[in-house]
């Protein structure tokens, strides 16, 4: 197939992997479904400092995730 990804390094005949970058609509739903008991005009302290730290804990959990993803291909890759 066609390769449109510009970043790919050229002559190894393997296609880059990378993982999707973080959906903020779906950040966005589950922080708030945790955070809002009662959505209204605006957010209370408690509400902004839950979705703040969820918001946090997402990105947080995502970068980990990315980083041993990124790590285990590169692994691979050093044993083909």
């Amino acid at each position: 197939g066609l390769r449109r990804d510009r970043n790919h390094p050229g002559g190894s005949g393997g296609q880059k992997v990378k993982l999707p970058p973080v959906c903020p609509q779906r950040m966005t739903d589950k922080c708030f479904r945790k955070c809002i008991g009662k959505p209204g005009g605006s957010l209370d302290n408690s509400e902004q400092k839950c979705i703040a730290m969820c918001m946090d804990r997402y990105m947080d959990a995502w970068n980990t995730v990315s980083r041993a993803y990124n790590s285990r291909l590169q692994r691979e890759r050093a044993n083909m």
